[in-house]
């Protein structure tokens, strides 16, 4: 299958989008995970400052027998290996994004890209909260660490001690809400991403657990 750029055009009501300079001295990798249409490609479109690279295919009939679009009926694309985008968090240092696809046929790409990963983004549908533990557990297994964003798609609030409770996740892990498609929203996910690794690499002291903006 063919890779495309994507437009991702953003509204004349948006801030414009800067590019990059060619200073930058560090390159983080950031991993965005989770299952099926759960907002991995809106997310590193909203945040990205350069034009995003996606291989994202029409999805057909033929397909329906492949994954399962139940829950996601509004789907007409789907990511086939990855996206990629970028983001500046100061002059010298830069995120490189990485949204994983999500049906489980493509799972076998995902220890390929948490390789040389510095932390991720895990992205949870709480309507379909069972299919974000797959990438629970892969991360868990590679040690790669990560943060739980529940993204928003209007359905009923759930309590973060319930999403905790329903993912089993680890105390330390900090869970957060978001909007995907909201580029400030996205933004304060990477950030609170980024303050998890620095206490993560920091040492073993005790770290704080952030709960839901």
């Amino acid at each position: 299958m063919d890779s495309a750029i994507s437009d991702a055009r953003t509204p004349a009501s948006a801030p414009a989008r800067t590019p990059l300079g060619a200073a930058a001295d560090n390159g983080l990798k950031i991993v965005v995970v989770g299952g099926f249409g759960v907002g991995k490609t809106t997310m590193v479109r909203s945040v990205s400052e350069i034009r995003p690279l996606n291989t994202e295919e029409t999805m057909t009939q033929a397909g329906e027998a492949v994954d399962d679009i139940s829950e996601v009926r509004g789907k007409s694309a789907t990511t086939v290996a990855f996206d990629f985008g970028r983001i500046s968090l100061d002059a010298r240092n830069v995120l490189y994004l990485f949204g994983a696809p999500g049906q489980e046929r493509f799972w076998f790409l995902w220890d390929r890209l948490f390789s040389g990963t510095l932390g991720a983004v895990v992205l949870v549908d709480t309507r379909r909260i069972d299919d974000s533990w797959y990438a629970i557990d892969r991360l868990e297994h590679h040690g790669t660490p990560f943060i739980v964003a529940c993204n928003d798609f209007g359905g009923p609030e759930h309590p973060p001690e319930a999403v905790r409770e329903a993912l089993d996740l680890d105390p330390r892990v900090p869970l957060v809400s978001c909007d995907a498609r909201s580029r400030e929203s996205s933004k304060q996910v990477l950030i609170a991403l980024v303050e998890h690794l620095q206490a993560h690499y920091a040492g073993p002291a005790a770290r704080p657990r952030q709960e839901f903006a």
